[in-house]
């Protein structure tokens, strides 16, 4: 079994949920791609990633127990200039702490705004009977209120994942449906044989949700990541 010191030490630590920023610093060094993310620890860094990556910019809190940041008020999207990153972080940081007196918090990840895609999702979890499974569909309204999903048992093959993709009722969106811009299927593919692979590799984990996906003309990128740990998982 493959060993990964980031899961180690959130085990370590008691903890069986892996902070956004962290889950998306492990799923790239698996090679899949994620929108460029930074943990900022103090005000400062945040103007200082803020500036480097190029407005406008979201601030997210980032800490163990904060599960639903927005919920908590931990959440700023599209700040457009320094000032609204130094008021965000503020804001952020002050919030968190009110509200949640007792969390660790880490500090502020800051990531890019990235360009409107088509959203879609790729999410796994463990069948009692089956095993690993892992889950493909359109994002939004799709998958919320029509539940237009897809399911197939790890490992896959590369004509499991193209079959995944293919068997949505929302497939022709992905083809470019109406004059809208197709979006780049081969990347969706990969995207999804990589996370089975993770899932084979890492049995401590239970779950991974990478909601959304942008998916465009050429590549795709994950821009909210999550990853839950097994209870009693062996490391």
């Amino acid at each position: 079994m493959k060993k990964s010191s980031m899961i180690f030490q959130c085990k370590k630590e008691g903890r069986l949920i892996l902070t956004e920023f962290e889950s998306k610093k492990f799923l790239r060094e698996a090679g899949i791609p994620v929108i460029e993310t930074r943990l900022a620890k103090t005000q400062s860094e945040a103007l200082l990633f803020s500036q480097k990556m190029g407005f406008p910019v979201a601030l997210k809190i980032s800490s163990p127990e904060i599960v639903h940041k927005s919920d908590s008020g931990g959440v700023r999207l599209s700040l457009k200039n320094v000032t609204e990153v130094r008021n965000a972080y503020r804001e952020i940081i002050e919030g968190a702490k009110k509200k949640n007196p007792s969390a660790s918090i880490q500090g502020v990840s800051v990531q890019k705004m990235a360009k409107l895609g088509t959203e879609v999702i790729v999410g796994t979890s463990k069948d009692p009977q089956f095993g690993p499974v892992i889950m493909f569909g359109l994002g939004g309204i799709f998958v919320e209120v029509l539940k237009d999903v897809s399911f197939r048992i790890i490992p896959l093959t590369q004509k499991d994942a193209q079959e995944m993709i293919e068997e949505i009722k929302g497939y022709p969106i992905l083809q470019g449906y109406r004059g809208k811009e197709p979006v780049d299927i081969p990347a969706l593919t990969e995207i999804i044989l990589k996370v089975s692979k993770v899932m084979e590799q890492y049995p401590e984990i239970k779950e991974i949700d990478l909601n959304p996906i942008l998916a465009y003309k050429k590549g795709a990128l994950a821009v909210d990541a999550r990853i839950i740990l097994e209870d009693k998982a062996t490391l």
